[in-house]
């Protein structure tokens, strides 16, 4: 089946040729479709027939029955399952031991219409979108609406209320819904009105200036209307249409449309790599490859200890397995999942002054442990390896201008490198261990700090290639690496830690680091199983 394109651009998302695999069938009418990042499974929704279903490598089966007449659903950051229930009117939670939770169901002390679709913002608030349609016979319960208007709502985290964040009168029926890529904008379709419109989001998360961004999606010839909604990691918004979907540049051009065999009601990416795209259409479920991936969602960066997709046969997430003590008695899990186009690798102050006999820091015992843990050897492998799957390579070097200006002294740490007139810009002491220089495609990033991200281009460089998974390595494992790890965390970063990639001034303070502080914000692993993971 072809695809057309209106716009050349078209071509680099998708190939016009690309075929469409129908992956199942023979169901009433499907939508919701949701990817788990770790077990590597897809759900989605039939909702007159009352049921969530799974489809992976195994094939398809039920996992609820009834599930309330679900609609769209999604994940926030802690890998809850949110769904849209059009027979409770009502936005609900599951968690990873199964428990429900009503997350909204009335507005001002009248219920809720039917939400619909959902999205969650990295701010955590959980945003809505509230037609009449699961009040209508098949699609939900047949029942009077008690609210006058069809709204859009977010649900603040700690919140009793969900806020109706549009006007009343503006939505005939609001449906989809997405965030741009820096959740500047916000774009939500209106299935009757056959247009999306788009907000400005302010710091607050209040939305202004609004203005229709593309109308007339519409075509009394073919099947199709403004359903289901995402942004690609571009910018791009891929809507359902007539004949599939509609794809259109974030300055509102029509780029081309992906025909899709029936009428489309929903999309989500998943699959290895995040470049499968996953229909949901009427009766069918199909899948079509592409050459670009989503938004970066919250839930996509989700973190600690990645499960082997086999671990679990329930359609909610389960619960991370505890580390496992290692013959050395450090705690390791047994494996990791790595996307490579989500992941970069980051070599922290591999230089000669920190880890090489001769350096100013050789007295602290820095080179012996460096040496015993193999560090240079397995770090350049694992760079090759990680050059050669497309995942980023990014060097961290301490760099100091001659006499150390500007240098913090609030901590012997920097008093030290001062008083060993270390790591100095020109010098053999700053430059990388031989086997660990940069190469073509690789970046770097100086810095004067323990952490990585104080010089600001880290977290520059990660935002620019779309990257959520970070192999964080080098020296010194109880500073540079920990202090990295612990801000990642925080910003949201999955963080793994392959622990014979990094070295400090001897084995105890290693250990140390490894088995306390970085088993609270990192998947502690090994570089044998991290190769595993990338495929190198």
């Amino acid at each position: 089946m072809a695809h057309t394109a209106h716009d050349p651009a078209f071509r680099a998302l998708i190939d016009e040729h690309a075929p469409v695999r129908q992956i199942g069938s023979g169901f009433e009418f499907t939508e919701g479709p949701i990817w788990h990042p770790e077990l590597q499974y897809l759900l989605f929704s039939d909702m007159p027939g009352d049921v969530r279903r799974r489809w992976d490598r195994s094939g398809l089966r039920e996992v609820m029955r009834p599930s309330n007449k679900g609609n769209g659903m999604t994940y926030d950051a802690d890998l809850n399952l949110l769904v849209c229930e059009h027979a409770t009117s009502s936005v609900a939670r599951f968690r990873p031991d199964g428990t429900r939770e009503v997350l909204a169901s009335h507005y001002q002390g009248r219920e809720l219409n039917s939400p619909n679709d959902i999205c969650v913002k990295s701010d955590g608030t959980i945003w809505f979108t509230d037609p009449t349609y699961g009040r209508m016979p098949g699609f939900g319960v047949e029942r009077q609406t008690e609210l006058g208007f069809q709204g859009v709502y977010r649900i603040t985290p700690g919140s009793t209320e969900p806020e109706l964040m549009v006007g009343r009168t503006t939505y005939t029926q609001p449906n989809g819904l997405c965030f741009s890529p820096d959740e500047s904008l916000l774009y939500i379709n209106d299935t009757v009105q056959a247009n999306i419109r788009v907000y400005r989001v302010g710091g607050d998360g209040r939305l202004f200036g609004e203005r229709v961004f593309a109308s007339g999606i519409i075509d009394e010839m073919r099947p199709g209307v403004p359903d289901g909604m995402k942004c690609d990691a571009q910018g791009n918004v891929w809507v359902t249409a007539p004949g599939g979907l509609w794809v259109y540049a974030p300055d509102g051009r029509l780029l081309g449309e992906v025909s899709i065999p029936e009428l489309s009601a929903n999309l989500h990416w998943g699959g290895e790599g995040w470049r499968t795209l996953y229909v949901c259409a009427t009766h069918s479920v199909y899948a079509i490859e592409t050459k670009v991936g989503p938004r970066n969602e919250p839930f996509m960066r989700h973190r600690p200890n990645a499960l082997d997709p086999r671990a679990s046969e329930s359609a909610q997430p389960a619960a991370s397995a505890p580390a496992a003590p290692s013959a050395s008695g450090l705690q390791l899990v047994g494996s990791v999942s790595i996307d490579p186009s989500r992941t970069a690798l980051i070599i922290q102050d591999m230089q000669n002054d920190v880890v090489m006999e001769g350096g100013a820091f050789a007295s602290s015992g820095s080179p012996a442990h460096c040496q015993a843990q193999g560090n240079i050897d397995k770090l350049r492998r694992l760079a090759d390896a990680c050059r050669s799957r497309g995942i980023l390579v990014i060097h961290v070097w301490f760099v100091c201008e001659p006499g150390h200006p500007a240098l913090m002294q609030n901590a012997p740490l920097f008093t030290g490198l001062k008083e060993a007139n270390a790591l100095v810009r020109g010098t053999w002491g700053v430059r990388p261990v031989e086997g660990l220089e940069p190469q073509a495609g690789d970046l770097i990033v100086e810095k004067m700090t323990m952490s990585a991200w104080e010089s600001g281009r880290l977290a520059t460089y990660l935002a620019g290639a779309n990257r959520n998974t970070l192999i964080n390595t080098g020296a010194w494992t109880n500073m540079s690496v920990e202090h990295t790890a612990r801000t990642a965390a925080d910003r949201g970063f999955r963080v793994v830690v392959p622990e014979d990639c990094c070295s400090t001034m001897n084995a105890d303070w290693h250990a140390a680091s490894i088995n306390f502080a970085m088993q609270n914000v990192a998947t502690v692993t090994d570089c044998a199983t991290v190769l595993r993971a990338i495929g190198g």
